[in-house]
């Protein structure tokens, strides 16, 4: 067996959910280690004499120590660096964890590659990691779609660039308050941003048609401006505001996420309303995507 080489020896099945999360726990760490993938079916010599069982991972350290376990090599990782201090966090769950595991592997002679844990927990974290990498591809097929349809409507690139900033600011900018205040993203508020944008584009359309109609018939932008702001930015306070009520009678359940959406979906809504009312006309009368005033 090899001894006393540069880096440690990740023996790995890039399929295998348990290699899986062994590789996450040592990048996470950021150490480095030698990663050697292997053919279940043409298991090298070298990796039988390390460890005869033939399952992976297999990890070799620098002293030759042989870590047989999937969830050895995750302690042995943070163990040297937890730059997250997940160890921290979880201390009390990883000994309950530690522990099942031993007692199904020592008191019931079940080993690691015949059972997997299960349960609605699991199902439940399976279902908000598939949610976080399908929320953050959604967010941008949106945000594409969006300004496709406003290419469209208007056929302008200035004003579908100014339609749709005010509602992707107020959906990124709630995003940003839920992470400083450290609230988790769950089923519920991983939604805020795509309904956000997704009701909040309304009144930037609405804005945007009457001041085009408007500055049609006026051909001044300060005149204009006044106008739509008497008129359809009145539609859109009292349409917002009665959106942002709606959404706040969700503080009243006993559920606590729900209460979160209510109150932070409110939230939004009231951001974007402020962007289109100010943002949005700013941007008009900066841009002037509709030529110049007579």
């Amino acid at each position: 067996m090899e001894t006393n080489f540069k880096y440690p020896i990740l023996y790995s099945f890039r399929r295998c959910p348990y290699a899986m999360r062994a590789r996450f726990a040592i990048r996470s760490s950021q150490i480095i280690v030698e990663v050697r993938e292997i053919k279940l079916q043409e298991k090298p010599s070298e990796f039988l004499k390390s460890s005869p069982k033939g399952t992976v991972p297999v990890l070799i350290t620098n002293s030759g120590e042989v870590l047989e376990e999937s969830l050895d090599i995750i302690y042995w990782a943070l163990n040297k660096n937890d730059p997250h201090k997940w160890l921290a966090k979880g201390k009390l769950e990883n000994q309950d964890i530690r522990k099942l595991l031993d007692d199904l592997e020592n008191k019931f002679n079940i080993s690691e590659e015949k059972y997997k844990l299960t349960g609605i927990s699991v199902i439940y974290n399976n279902l908000l990691q598939s949610l976080f990498k399908s929320q953050i591809l959604t967010l941008g097929l949106v945000m594409i779609g969006i300004f496709s349809m406003f290419i469209i409507l208007f056929r302008n690139i200035k004003l579908s660039l100014i339609g749709v900033i005010p509602n992707f600011i107020a959906a990124f900018f709630i995003l940003g308050i839920i992470g400083l205040l450290g609230i988790p993203l769950d089923m519920m508020t991983i939604t805020i941003a795509a309904i956000t944008i997704g009701i909040a584009v309304d009144n930037s359309i609405h804005y945007i048609y009457r001041f085009k109609e408007e500055f049609n018939k006026i051909k001044d932008y300060n005149k204009t401006l006044k106008t739509c702001h008497s008129t359809v930015g009145v539609a859109i306070l009292n349409t917002s505001i009665t959106i942002v009520f709606g959404f706040s009678i969700l503080v009243l359940s006993k559920f606590i996420p729900t209460i979160y959406f209510g109150v932070f979906t409110g939230l939004a809504m009231l951001l974007a309303m402020i962007s289109v009312l100010t943002l949005l006309p700013a941007l008009i009368l900066i841009i002037k995507p509709f030529g110049k005033s007579s």
